[in-house]
């Protein structure tokens, strides 16, 4: 396959976000959450889970441990027990204790609205940090690279098949798209490759970005 022109690249980059506005005008983060501390946790609580894994812990979780000093509080044990059907459950719990205890501790309970300080709370990397500046906050310092996005940018030829690292993906795809719409894209991105790029079988027939998909690593028919 020919390598494509950077301009071709960005005008193709364009339509894809037109389409997908048009698909998802309505894409949205799939964790629940009523505040900028408990998308935080949602967040932590994520990472090599599923969304919906850490849906059905989050409700008696955040009971239990309604602010950042009732979880910097409590013994790491009782927040391992309220989640322990999350996997890698007893490093999410101390880091959900460390980082509560650096909030409720230098910053009276609230989350921060920096990448930087976000950064050096424990367990938070800058994926986590884009989730929460970008949906709690509308605050557009990056875009969410998950599983997903991973995924669909390199079936979409914006990144090389094998290049896995999601910061590096990251700085292709904001470059490619709009500051306004970063996390219009991580959202819409992460909610396409659910439902219609899927892992093992992408629904190409039924998506609306396959005339402008170069389709790469996806079996033809």
């Amino acid at each position: 396959m020919a390598r494509e022109s950077k301009a071709k690249m960005e005008a193709r980059a364009a339509e894809i976000l037109r389409r997908l506005h048009r698909e998802y005008p309505d894409a949205h983060c799939f964790l629940n959450f009523a505040s900028p501390l408990q998308l935080l946790i949602a967040t932590i609580l994520a990472a090599q889970a599923t969304d919906e894994g850490v849906n059905k812990v989050t409700p008696d979780l955040f009971r239990r441990f309604p602010t950042a000093r009732a979880f910097a509080e409590a013994e790491v044990g009782q927040i391992e027990d309220a989640i322990k059907t999350i996997g890698l459950f007893r490093n999410k719990a101390k880091s959900i204790h460390g980082a509560c205890r650096v909030l409720a501790d230098d910053y009276g309970g609230d989350v921060p609205r920096t990448m930087e300080e976000l950064v050096k709370l424990p367990g938070v990397g800058r994926k986590t940090a884009n989730v929460v500046l970008g949906t709690a906050y509308g605050v557009q310092a990056g875009i969410v690279v998950d599983t997903h996005a991973l995924r669909l940018s390199g079936r979409l030829g914006f990144t090389p098949l094998d290049l896995q690292d999601a910061v590096k993906v990251e700085r292709v795809l904001i470059e490619l798209f709009p500051q306004e719409d970063w996390t219009f894209v991580g959202h819409a991105l992460t909610g396409h490759g659910r439902f219609v790029c899927t892992a093992r079988k992408p629904n190409c027939p039924e998506c609306v970005l396959s005339d402008v998909c170069p389709k790469r690593g996806v079996e033809r028919n």
